[in-house]
């Protein structure tokens, strides 16, 4: 795991020893904490016992945030509900709803042991070729898995709203882009436009992670997928918009335009092609998959809107100074949307 230099922010570590030592079976006082995932997402902190027992717990950010997208008591009973699945995940332990102890809600489940990739680097030091073919035909499984499941039988079924989700998505982010962008962007115009007009037929609801990534997944040594993380923007949808959004991530040797994105692990020999990806995935599952460029388009153009979200907080000063590029940031809006329109350009 990636590990930040901040170990402590955001802990009271004398609250937190008590209400750990109560609430969590096995927890021996005192602990230590390290900072293993942090930024503007939920902070996710390795915790050890006195005898060596390791969890892990999540909060929110530091600062103001809007807890509805920061839900730590929803990711709690998401794991919760997926436990005794197919779909791999942490074992949920506690849940804190009371501020006073970490500034903030939080939850507590197991440590799970394994490799987060996300570069090229990280793959080729952890794993051979095959090692890597097998990691793309687990994370697609479980991906499958998770899109077969039932959301009423797994008691997920008021998680949201179960119809209607691409043109949710497509009203959310495009309000947002307006609200960020401070020039034109005609393209991300346009591809809104054209996906608009063109929304596919929605085939199952489904239970969607929202950002199904190979970084978001811990990987076992025999490559299969251990766990899958970061369930904050899990909900009821389309499950097509998760394997579009996975193809958009999927990066290749001399990829143009998926090198803008952040990883690229999938890029080290062994792994399958996008292609293939989509392949399995209409083997393991009983989706019609002849209309995924919508939904590579649909990734693309969602990308392009969040970055530019981005790069206004960072223009209006607001997000501190760590050497992120403003213009730079510019450059990204606009190749993601004419990445997004080139697969606009395939609907009819």
């Amino acid at each position: 795991m990636h590990e930040t230099t901040d170990t402590t922010s955001g802990i009271d570590r004398a609250s937190v020893d008590r209400w750990l030592g109560e609430h969590v079976r096995g927890a021996t006082a005192p602990f230590r904490f390290r900072l293993i995932a942090g930024g503007r997402s939920n902070l996710t902190y390795e915790v050890v016992g006195a005898d060596g027992h390791r969890f892990v717990l999540r909060r929110p950010p530091l600062g103001n945030v809007l807890q509805s997208a920061h839900d730590m008591g929803r990711e709690h009973r998401i794991i919760s509900a997926l436990a005794p699945t197919a779909v791999p995940v942490a074992t949920a332990l506690a849940h804190c709803d009371d501020v006073a102890v970490t500034g903030a809600p939080f939850y507590v489940m197991e440590f799970v042991d394994g490799a987060i990739l996300r570069t090229e680097q990280d793959a080729e030091a952890h794993f051979d070729p095959a090692g890597r073919a097998a990691i793309g035909r687990s994370l697609v499984d479980v991906l499958a898995d998770l899109h077969a499941l039932d959301p009423d039988e797994v008691g997920l079924g008021t998680l949201g709203r179960k119809e209607g989700y691409v043109e949710r998505q497509l009203r959310r982010w495009h309000t947002q882009f307006q609200n960020s962008k401070d020039r034109n962007v005609p393209v991300v115009d346009e591809v809104h436009r054209r996906l608009a007009a063109h929304v596919p037929a929605q085939q199952r609801t489904s239970i969607v992670h929202g950002d199904f990534r190979l970084d978001n997944c811990m990987i076992g040594p025999d490559g299969r997928v251990r766990a899958v993380l970061d369930w904050e923007l899990c909900t009821l949808g389309d499950p097509l918009a998760d394997l579009g959004l996975l193809v958009v991530y999927w990066a290749q040797q001399g990829d143009e335009p998926w090198r803008m994105l952040t990883g690229r692990a999938t890029s080290a020999p062994g792994f399958p092609t996008r292609e293939e990806i989509a392949a399995r995935y209409a083997e393991r599952s009983d989706l019609d998959t002849s209309e995924l460029h919508f939904y590579v388009a649909l990734g693309f153009w969602k990308l392009a809107c969040i970055y530019e979200g981005i790069r206004a907080r960072y223009g209006a000063g607001v997000m501190g100074e760590d050497g992120f590029s403003v213009d730079h940031a510019r450059e990204q809006v606009d190749r993601l949307g004419h990445a997004a329109l080139r697969h606009a350009e395939r609907l009819r």
